[in-house]
């Protein structure tokens, strides 16, 4: 039987990118997925091509708005009565240096990164402290461990991302939850593929594996958590080819 045959996974961020890669994964293992995205044309053809393969459903979105995931969580509930895993992958970049970063760009990533994770995991937490048992799956950062340049709201975020945790681990582990993170490093995205093929080449110089990861890398750390991992949390998990300077 696969792993999480009947479990239900609630993925944000998950219309493209790494966050469909997860999704599909936690498919494979056989979850009824959640699909949640703010872009709501993206989340419904992510759920369309998944739901060729599993139960799915759509649920657009924001993550930074309170009422906006407490309808999502009614409606995973409704449906399926039920939440197994939780992975907080939605987030933005908006990359500056420090002298010249705005308050906005500071607080856009914080908002999107950090507090959406405390804002959509507390209201999954109640249904899983009930059940008395989870999975919280939370996507930091390399970044987020080591800094970088022209990142520091990213950074702060995926730090604080980190603590958060941790933090969570140890207050519900009586529960049977588990509380996770996986920290991506350079990855082959939309996202990365526009620092343009130059700066592209100096990350992979740096890289001992010799290649970006990919996807599906990420979601396989993911499905490790989520499925095959009952007695580890509050820990962070490097995803990055050996970078970690």
């Amino acid at each position: 039987m696969s792993k999480l045959a009947d479990k239900v996974a609630i993925v944000t961020g998950s219309g493209r990118g790494i966050g469909k890669a997860i999704a599909a994964a936690l498919q494979s293992e056989g979850a009824k997925i959640v699909i949640s995205d703010i872009n709501e044309e993206a989340c419904k053809e992510t759920s369309e091509e998944l739901s060729k393969s599993g139960e799915v459903i759509a649920v657009a979105c924001n993550v930074t708005d309170t009422a906006s995931i407490e309808k999502m969580v009614a409606a995973v509930m409704e449906k399926w009565g039920r939440i197994d895993v939780l992975v907080n992958n939605a987030g933005i970049t908006r990359d500056d240096l420090f002298m010249r970063m705005s308050e906005d760009k500071w607080q856009a990533v914080i908002d999107t990164n950090l507090t959406s994770a405390f804002k959509v995991t507390k209201p999954v937490l109640k249904v899983m402290s009930k059940q008395r048992s989870g999975r919280i799956v939370n996507i930091a950062s390399t970044t987020g461990v080591h800094g970088n340049f022209g990142q520091c709201n990213y950074a702060a975020a995926k730090a604080g991302l980190i603590g958060f945790t941790k933090t969570i681990a140890l207050e519900y582990a009586s529960r049977q939850i588990t509380s996770n993170a996986v920290a991506p490093g350079f990855i082959d995205t939309p996202m990365t593929a526009a620092l343009g093929e130059e700066n592209i080449k100096k990350y992979l110089e740096r890289i001992p594996l010799g290649r970006m990861g990919t996807p599906e890398d990420i979601a396989a750390a993911v499905v490790f958590f989520a499925a095959y991992a009952p007695y580890v949390t509050g820990t962070v998990l490097e995803v990055n080819g050996g970078l970690y300077t």
